[in-house]
């Protein structure tokens, strides 16, 4: 059980760094909030499991075919904390930017959007081959391929949180949202990023 904790909290942390950051998704999701409330970040949030999933378990899929190559982990540790430090530097800069709060108009509706903007968006793709990738091969020493589906529960609940929570907000035209706001929130997520890079470093060597 203490494993169990430990890995839920290292989990729930560094995902935040991809559930949370801005982007064309975050966007998309405050766009609809303004006109469905949180059933439009529920939309987009069951949109963005259908890539979600299968990309996951096609990862998995692949590490286990890779995990007899000698130092294939201590090559997972290394990106996954370049990964943390690289995404940890462009939250900060989309923050201080002013990048966080920008909409866009779609046409497509929230379900479609939500599998589109997560698809087509290459930072959603690299986060998992980077930072992603590290908890994926944790995930199987740990569990094996049950692991996935401890790693999938971990995660995907925080997707559908925030962006249900986030899309009820703006439907309230609620401060919540603030630059300031989010500014603090975004920093304190970097922080850790950063922190979870450096351990990653330390596990490699």
């Amino acid at each position: 059980m203490e494993q169990l904790l430990g890995f839920a909290a290292t989990v729930i942390i560094i995902s935040s760094s991809g559930v949370m950051s801005p982007g064309p998704l975050f966007a998309a999701n405050i766009f609809y909030g303004l006109k469905e409330g949180a059933k439009g970040g529920l939309k987009i949030s069951f949109g963005h499991t259908v890539v979600e999933m299968p990309l996951i378990i096609l990862l998995g899929i692949g590490i286990v075919s890779l995990e007899s190559v000698p130092q294939f982990r201590i090559v997972i540790a290394i990106v996954g904390a370049l990964g943390l430090f690289g995404f940890a530097g462009l939250q900060l800069k989309s923050v201080f930017g002013h990048d966080a709060n920008h909409q866009i108009k779609t046409k497509y509706g929230p379900f479609l959007s939500g599998i589109l903007f997560s698809a087509l968006n290459p930072f959603f793709i690299i986060w998992w081959f980077t930072v992603g990738f590290k908890l994926i091969s944790d995930s199987i020493v740990l569990w094996s391929l049950w692991g996935l589906l401890i790693l999938f529960a971990l995660h995907i609940w925080m997707d559908f949180a925030w962006l249900a929570s986030t899309s009820y907000l703006s439907s309230k035209s609620s401060k919540f949202l603030s630059q300031r706001n989010y500014r603090f929130l975004f920093i304190a997520i970097s922080g850790f990023m950063i922190y979870f890079g450096i351990t990653f470093l330390l596990d490699a060597f």
